[in-house]
């Protein structure tokens, strides 16, 4: 508890507006849904692609779960994961668990695709650009977040074996639990690499880097100091995490 609240502390003291409301402005979940949020309305149709058990329910921002929370904003959220954990996610109408062959879901029927730190756990991303143009409508988004191969943190990860991520990220994070680590691959984890497959499949996009808090380095206030710095400074293609939005425009 006192390691857990003085990593808390860290973001209060670096990241002063913090303390009002629970976030920090360069806050990489609020960034990324708030935008999310601002591509749906009550007819959408939502795939939560590796929606997993549903874990941001337990976000103590409430600003945050709830930005984070789309079931009931929109018509329908289709959740899909390869761990059949996430048929018990709450957040999701219905779920389906992905197999080797194609999404099972139909041409053309979804508004927009999320994918949530996801990108970097998979074997082939060519076929998920590949499905979310095939199940998305013409007009549809797809929107993207995951790390960046060319930062410090992917970097470090891919030195560790996938065995030992839980045990480092229990240490250097704050409330991971075992059942939501995956083997991270970064087979698609640079901007021009999703560029490439976002034009290869029809979207017009916007993909770019962004510097949240420092949270993998809360284990040391000197080391959150200089992520801090770093982060601060960083050009965009080095910074730790991408976002993408993109729009499906032809088939």
């Amino acid at each position: 508890m006192l390691i857990i609240e003085e990593r808390m502390g860290f973001v209060g003291q670096f990241y002063p507006e913090s303390r009002f409301g629970g976030f920090s402005d360069v806050d990489g979940t609020v960034r990324f849904y708030f935008r999310v949020n601002a591509l749906l309305d009550l007819q959408s149709v939502v795939i939560d692609y590796g929606c997993g058990r549903g874990a941001y329910g337990e976000d103590t921002v409430p600003a945050r779960r709830d930005l984070r929370i789309l079931r009931g904003k929109v018509k329908q959220v289709i959740g899909l994961d390869v761990d059949m954990a996430g048929e018990k996610n709450p957040y999701v109408d219905e779920f389906h668990l992905l197999g080797e062959g194609l999404w099972p879901l139909p041409d053309d029927g979804a508004d927009v695709c999320v994918c949530d730190h996801v990108l970097e756990h998979l074997e082939d991303p060519d076929k998920f650009f590949s499905e979310a143009r095939r199940v998305l409508r013409l007009g549809g988004y797809l929107c993207i977040r995951t790390p960046n191969l060319w930062n410090y943190i992917a970097l470090v990860s891919k030195l560790v074996p996938n065995r030992s991520h839980v045990q480092v990220l229990e240490r250097v994070k704050e409330n991971t639990r075992s059942a939501d680590v995956f083997p991270t691959l970064y087979r698609c984890n640079t901007i021009p690499a999703i560029r490439r497959f976002l034009n290869l499949y029809g979207f017009s996009h916007a993909v770019y880097g962004i510097a949240p808090e420092p949270s993998y380095l809360s284990f040391s206030r000197l080391a959150y100091r200089f992520g801090v710095m770093y982060h601060r400074y960083s050009p965009g293609f080095l910074r730790p995490v991408i976002l993408a939005f993109a729009k499906l425009e032809k088939k």
